[in-house]
């Protein structure tokens, strides 16, 4: 008798491409819905802490990244997490069991100090990877009802419209997105200075909704500085799904990563349209 196999995920990812990715970001769109409208019943009864002695931390942003994968294991049980909320101000990690090399990279809340005062600028991050690349995500901002959703060579869409990177130069009208985590000990870079005189420069304090901007046409490009795995995550495959270019300052690929090894280590992010990536990369290395 011939030896029944189970199919490998890459085996899943060639010959049910199209259904297996569908089935990742319907999961990712569900547990974010349901983390972020916990999140925003949670802000009225707001308890916060310090986290690492540098980051605020809230009672909800461990409730909802609870949830987040509770409804994530409810379909894939054996799938691995990475997630911001960990013990003892480390990041939550569990490895991936079987076949299934699907690591999932959330951020429960980001712009934990935009919620931790109340302001509504924050949103819930979720994205699948497969071999160190975001092959699903999701950001959710639930204040105003805007799921972001992008997935391996396929549209990026808000609210089930596609949406696409803008083709603006870099002018005194353009919206560049700034960093909030510049040392506070350094003075402002001269790259920095130089966007803040000739542009539009924006900081939401949630560096996973400016790059769902970027996507939408909203930014030109954001430059982030210190973000990690679980900030750019989801915004990277929806960006890069919206036609936008997501690199280091150098202007190289980010991607591939080691998740297996990922330990909490930031990544200077830029993420441009087309037509401001390359002057970016240039006025970051001058």
């Amino acid at each position: 008798m011939a030896k029944l196999t189970h199919p490998t995920i890459l085996e899943r990812l060639m010959e049910l491409d199209n259904q297996y990715l569908s089935g990742l970001l319907e999961t990712a769109i569900v547990a974010a819905r349901l983390a972020g409208q916990r999140a925003m019943e949670e802000i009225s009864y707001i308890k916060t802490s310090l986290k690492n002695g540098n980051e605020l931390v809230t009672q909800a942003d461990s409730i909802c990244q609870k949830i987040i994968i509770d409804r994530i294991k409810e379909n894939y049980p054996d799938h691995g997490f990475i997630g911001e909320e960990g013990k003892d101000g480390k990041l939550f990690k569990q490895a991936p069991r079987g076949d299934d090399r699907i690591w999932w990279v959330i951020d429960p809340i980001d712009g934990t100090n935009n919620f931790a005062h109340g302001i509504l600028l924050f949103v819930v991050s979720i994205a699948a990877f497969y071999e160190g690349n975001p092959i699903a995500g999701v950001i959710f901002e639930p204040a105003t009802e805007s799921m972001y959703t992008g997935v391996k060579d396929g549209e990026a869409h808000l609210n089930n419209r596609r949406i696409l990177a803008s083709e603006e130069d870099m002018n005194q009208f353009a919206s560049i997105g700034l960093d909030s985590h510049l040392s506070p000990d350094e003075k402002l870079p001269d790259w920095a200075g130089k966007i803040i005189k000739e542009t539009k420069y924006r900081n939401f304090g949630t560096t996973a909704l400016q790059l769902a901007y970027v996507a939408k046409g909203s930014m030109a490009a954001t430059i982030t500085d210190t973000p990690k795995l679980w900030d750019i995550a989801a915004g990277a495959i929806i960006a890069e799904s919206a036609g936008a270019m997501i690199t280091n300052w150098q202007g190289e690929k980010i991607f591939p990563v080691d998740t297996d090894n990922y330990e909490g280590g930031t990544f200077p992010t830029l993420v441009a349209n087309e037509k401001t990536h390359g002057e970016l990369v240039r006025i970051l290395n001058s």
